[in-house]
């Protein structure tokens, strides 16, 4: 009997790469687990032949309501409710412990938003669907990057920059990854220069300081001026970087391992991993979307069976 594990891969948005991304590389990931594709054998079938790929035998179908016509590259209701239950549906499978993990293609929000989704992304669902804070981590085994804010407004980020929930966020990113050392970004240029640029980084250090002497021991490091963090030098030293927000963070991450880097959501009573990508509607069933963050998600599942 075989012992791979099964993941439920949600198939994101139809009009995108992500059916692409997965049926090339579905010969891949069959020796890696099981995969349950949430998309019915209907529309596969045609994304497929926008690909003018053939469809697998193997290629096993978690049945989804709601066919409609693929347009590549447009932003539609449709498309968007259909990613939508495609992630609802996955995460279901996940809960009635008939798949290991899910793993999530890339959605489009504006497609949600048509599709009168409110929420602005999947990490933001699954905290709703759970009951519970989530962490989203980007990253590969070079550099991981928490975000301690995400899809917020910048002109927000300040103002959640406080002395508790911060605690809340450090001890928590401490509890599901085990890391250390673990490199704490300041909000502000210079990392505020002692109050010259910003006072935000008295709330970091005071957090810092706080987190460390619950956990017993110096885990967390800063507050670290954010320009230099991700030079050579540094990611030497911390392969952990927590940011402030959402750009700070991923847009140095990206410049370095576009291809290679994952999301994974911590926190959460079910394992969920990502690409760290969208759905470049630019490039759509043009057949050349790069696989590897996909299949680094997947063994990125694997990896966090393992440790729970």
């Amino acid at each position: 009997m075989s012992t791979l594990k099964r993941i439920a891969i949600s198939i994101g948005d139809l009009n995108g790469i992500g059916f692409e991304i997965a049926l090339k590389a579905h010969n891949d990931v069959i020796r890696l687990c099981h995969p349950i594709y949430c998309i019915s054998r209907f529309m596969a079938t045609q994304a497929a032949e926008h690909l003018d790929m053939p469809l697998p035998e193997d290629f096993v179908c978690h049945e989804i309501a709601g066919e409609f016509t693929i347009e590549p590259g447009l932003v539609s209701a449709k498309s968007g409710r259909y990613s939508f239950e495609s992630f609802i549906s996955a995460v279901e499978l996940a809960k009635d412990g008939i798949v290991d993990a899910i793993t999530t293609l890339p959605i489009h929000k504006e497609a949600w938003m048509l599709a009168g989704i409110t929420y602005v992304g999947h990490t933001d669902a699954l905290r709703d669907i759970f009951q519970c804070n989530a962490i989203m981590m980007l990253g590969c085994d070079k550099l991981y990057v928490p975000l301690y804010t995400e899809h917020i407004p910048l002109r927000e980020v300040a103002s959640h920059i406080q002395t508790k929930p911060l605690v809340s966020f450090l001890l928590q990113l401490h509890e599901t990854t085990n890391h250390s050392p673990i490199a704490v970004l300041g909000l502000n240029p210079h990392a505020g220069d002692h109050g010259v640029l910003g006072d935000e980084e008295c709330f970091i250090e005071a957090a810092i300081k706080e987190a460390n002497i619950h956990i017993g021991k110096e885990v967390f490091v800063g507050p670290i001026v954010p320009d230099i963090a991700f030079t050579p030098r540094f990611r030497e030293r911390y392969s952990m970087i927590a940011a402030m927000y959402h750009d700070q963070g991923l847009a140095p991450l990206k410049a370095l391992y576009f291809d290679e880097g994952i999301n994974v959501s911590l926190g959460l009573p079910i394992i969920r991993t990502s690409v760290d990508h969208g759905t470049a509607f630019d490039i759509a069933y043009k057949n050349i979307a790069s696989l590897q963050s996909y299949i680094n998600a997947i063994t990125a599942s694997l990896h966090f069976m393992r440790k729970r």
